[in-house]
């Protein structure tokens, strides 16, 4: 009797144990986000239950140092030690943690959230977790096309470059008709704006118009040159240098005469003008010496006045 009643409590506690027993559930495939915009990290218990008593933390496996995400906790957020990156832009939908969805929204998603994400919910009796794939899509800028000069066979060099794509893109050139044409070196870097790549092509004969194409699954961003229809020349390209050179001097000559003809009439003014100024300076010592013999003439014919009437005074006395 007695091992029976063992065996009873024994079975009764692996069932209550079992009863305990739940699944953290996520996502089977990799989670797509789009750089710039929100997404929701699915994470949720199985069978449902409420997850308001429990802790969740939501936390990067793959990260050596700080690793916190998210923390739910004694029925509160507690984001003390949380990533920088991560700050302000985290949220667990509380209502929804009555219902088992431990899911996590992330704003404003950035190329560095790109990674593995763990789910992990704690109970006082059982724990379990669920890994989360995140894959950050990010549309870089235009391309832009440079010319990076000839080359002894008259070959024009092309250069397209385009910056802060996420995974990293396929660049490709092609002519006017459409058809691809290879690249001749390639290179691709990556920082924490994303994938930057920059393809060189050699171009002997025009097609017109070329084009340099950057792609991304549903993206595609694109920007074209158009070539002269003639064989490339570097000899031309000396000649019309030359010719800009020689067309510069001739304009520099022209410019150095015309201010030496302007230099030679100034100092001919200048010796006009001192002439009429020595004119004026005679004409005023002329003025000044008629001047003074009108007072000389005006003062004898006051005395002589002045003579006559005391001579005539004289006499009648």
């Amino acid at each position: 009797m007695k091992f029976i009643c063992l065996t009873l409590l024994i079975m009764c506690g692996i069932t209550d144990s079992r009863s305990e027993q739940y699944d953290v559930v996520g996502p089977v495939d990799p989670v797509f986000a789009v750089a710039g915009e929100d997404v929701i990290l699915p994470c949720s218990v199985k069978p449902n239950i409420s997850v308001v008593d429990m802790r969740v933390e939501w936390f990067r496996s793959e990260l050596k140092d700080s690793q916190l995400v998210h923390l739910y906790e004694d029925h509160d957020d507690r984001n003390t030690e949380q990533i920088q990156s991560y700050r302000e832009r985290t949220k667990l939908n509380h209502q929804e943690l009555q219902r088992g969805n431990a899911s996590l929204k992330l704003s404003s998603v950035q190329i560095s959230d790109e990674g593995r994400y763990k789910c992990f919910i704690q109970s006082e009796s059982w724990y379990n977790d669920a890994t989360v794939d995140v894959s950050v899509e990010a549309v870089g800028r235009p391309p832009v096309i440079t010319v990076d000069g000839f080359d002894d066979s008259g070959g024009l060099h092309l250069q397209c470059e385009s910056k802060g794509w996420n995974p990293e893109p396929d660049l490709e050139w092609l002519d006017s008709e459409g058809a691809i044409l290879s690249s001749e070196t390639t290179e691709t870097h990556r920082n924490t704006e994303g994938f930057s790549v920059k393809h060189s092509i050699t171009v002997h004969h025009s097609v017109g118009k070329i084009h340099c194409r950057v792609k991304l699954r549903n993206h595609k961003l694109e920007t074209q040159i158009i070539t002269s229809n003639k064989r490339f020349n570097p000899w031309r390209t000396s000649i019309i240098l030359i010719s800009a050179v020689v067309l510069l001097i001739v304009i520099a000559g022209m410019l150095m005469a015309a201010f030496i003809q302007k230099n030679r009439k100034h100092d001919q003014l200048l010796t006009e003008k001192s002439r009429i100024q020595g004119e004026c300076d005679n004409l005023q010592d002329d003025i000044g010496r008629i001047q003074q013999g009108e007072f000389i003439y005006l003062l004898f014919h006051y005395l002589f006045k002045v003579f006559a009437f005391f001579l005539h005074l004289h006499l009648h006395l």
